[in-house]
């Protein structure tokens, strides 16, 4: 059963998907039921990977390989690091949570909403898990089309545009991962796609990767992950996804799909080009910087916000970067707690912004004020996640950035204080918004008459601030799951000559 554990977590949703196919679509209400059974369940099950996950080893574990398209060496060969268990963990933890919370802002086409969510979660798990390049690119692939849906038939106003410049962006960089994909095949002898495979060969000089071939194939991994990210100035598509996607979109979106990019250049980027990833870092870590700043300026002028947290998500996501290319365990452990940690704020962030929408029907911050009288449980919960996502101590947020920018320290003193001012901007702009929506004065005066958290409402975010505190105060846990595996990524790095400015 173990090496089938994964498959039978990847797949599950999808059973889901077949029930809900023979669900007539006037029960709205049992197909709400059964999308969020098979959605809690999935997250049930991702439990025993942790159950029975050995932390002693960097091994790939819960490991499938069997022959899929033999004639061109592809294969289903499937595993998890300590890497890609706490991002199937946030997967599967956030899933229910954005299903749940659609439970009364959907109201058209509720059937084929929820069959899109649940083929959505097996394309983010199948990424995560996939260790066939072939195999990788499918779920990949597989994961664009339903959120393209989404947006374009559940979003806002705007929504067939975002849609589009979502899907285009995307594909754009889906290409030259392609193309790379197809180089490294034919280098390994037409023989297979096996990553585990290719980089063996690669680190043993079967495969032979001059410098500029190096390059040229870091590049077209790198912008594919970079435009995913989204790492500045590939970031354009964000804010319009983010505010025409519906809340389980958006919360999906900030919280899944966003890391898949950060995923992808930890994963393929460092193992597979570690010359290139030197060679390049300084120019990354420039503009993981540059967003850094850039993110949190833009998020601080924003009326909107749904943009505005859209925009800190750029402002977050280059600490991640920033982490990842400081090459030590510092800087790329705390960008893996800050994948998570971002994923649990930022989705809590978008779930409460999808709350107040659904009783006023606006985003505009300036057509709150007051809510603190009429929504005291929402003013608390509101608070306590954007304190997180600033970063307090004791909180998931603290834990992320400080190891980031210690990481970077080393790497980088000039980097990393510059790197600090976005905790300063991002306090700004966050205490600033909550100030205005929560304290603020009532302009309106249908603030004074909103209903409070209901008790589904509640429910949703419980968990969330459970998670909040947990990774900030219990933060070894996870540290320790990825220990081995980090340090392994990091091997080739240990005798490179970095950036290093003393």
């Amino acid at each position: 059963m173990k090496p089938l554990l994964l498959t039978v977590i990847t797949f599950f949703p999808i059973l889901g998907v077949l029930f809900l196919l023979l669900t007539p679509k006037e029960m709205k209400r049992a197909i709400r039921n059964v999308a969020l059974a098979f959605s809690t369940l999935t997250f049930l099950l991702s439990l025993i990977l942790v159950l029975q996950f050995d932390r002693s080893t960097a091994r790939m574990q819960f490991e499938l390989a069997v022959p899929w398209i033999q004639s061109f060496g592809i294969h289903y060969h499937v595993g998890i690091d300590g890497i890609s268990l706490l991002l199937i963990l946030l997967t599967t933890f956030l899933t229910p949570l954005a299903i749940l919370s659609s439970w009364q802002s959907i109201q058209s086409k509720v059937k084929e909403y929820f069959i899109l969510m649940l083929v959505l979660e097996t394309g983010m798990i199948g990424t995560f898990v996939a260790l066939d390049f072939f195999l990788f690119y499918v779920f990949w692939e597989i994961m664009l089309v339903p959120m393209y849906f989404l947006i374009g038939v559940w979003g806002g106003e705007r929504r067939i545009y975002a849609a589009i410049k979502f899907f285009l962006y995307t594909m754009v960089g889906s290409v030259l991962m392609l193309v790379a994909i197809i180089t490294l095949y034919l280098m390994n002898g037409s023989t297979s796609f096996d990553f585990l495979e290719i980089l063996r060969n690669i680190q043993n000089g079967q495969i032979v990767l001059k410098p500029p071939q190096q390059h040229w194939l870091f590049l077209a991994f790198f912008f594919a992950f970079a435009i995913k990210v989204p790492l500045f100035p590939f970031h354009t598509w964000l804010p319009d996804a983010h505010v025409e996607a519906p809340t389980a979109g958006s919360v999906i979106l900030a919280g899944v799909l966003l890391k898949m990019g950060t995923y992808g250049i930890v994963r393929f980027c460092l193992p597979l080009f570690p010359e290139s990833a030197v060679t390049f870092a300084p120019y990354i870590s420039v503009l993981a910087i540059i967003g850094i700043i850039y993110g949190a300026l833009v998020a601080m002028v924003q009326p909107d916000v749904k943009k505005l947290v859209a925009y800190s998500s750029v402002s977050h996501l280059g600490f991640v970067v920033l982490g990842i290319f400081a090459f030590n365990i510092q800087g790329l452990e705390g960008a893996m707690i800050q994948m998570v940690s971002h994923g649990i704020s930022t989705g809590g962030l978008f779930l409460m912004v999808g709350m107040i929408y659904d009783r006023r029907h606006t985003r505009q911050i300036g057509e709150f004020g007051g809510l603190a009288t009429s929504m005291p449980v929402f003013s608390t919960f509101f608070m306590l996640v954007t304190l997180s996502s600033i970063g307090l101590p004791m909180m998931n947020g603290f834990v992320g950035e400080f190891l980031v920018l210690l990481g970077s320290f080393k790497a980088n003193f000039t980097f990393a204080a510059l790197a600090a001012t976005g905790i300063i901007l991002s306090a700004v702009y966050m205490l600033w918004m909550y100030q205005r929506v929560v304290f603020g004065p009532i302009i309106n005066l249908k603030n004074l008459v909103l209903a409070d958290l209901s008790f589904r409402e509640k429910f949703i975010l419980v968990p969330i601030i459970v998670m909040i505190f947990w990774i900030g105060i219990g933060s070894g846990s996870f540290l320790r799951t990825m220990d081995y595996s980090v340090n392994q990524i990091l091997q080739p790095f240990q005798t490179q000559s970095l950036f290093v400015h003393k």
